[in-house]
């Protein structure tokens, strides 16, 4: 069994648009691209927690100053 032709991948990239709507494609793709840099980094031993410990504390800012 080989890898799959154009034929093959026009038909799943026709399901995929039938399940779950053109409008929903890139928002799917952007987190599919997220969770593999993610797991690539983590992996790698270059994920830093501390780095996401900040990101975390400027959107509970930005958050704060939205609600005043």
């Amino acid at each position: 069994m080989g890898a799959p032709g154009p034929q093959e991948l026009i038909i799943v990239l026709f399901i995929v648009i039938l399940l779950f709507g053109a409008k929903k494609l890139p928002e799917l793709a952007k987190g599919l691209g997220k969770g593999i840099r993610e797991f690539k980094s983590a992996s790698s031993g270059e994920y830093d927690d501390e780095d996401e410990d900040n990101k975390v504390k400027k959107v509970k800012k930005v958050k704060k100053q939205d609600d005043e």
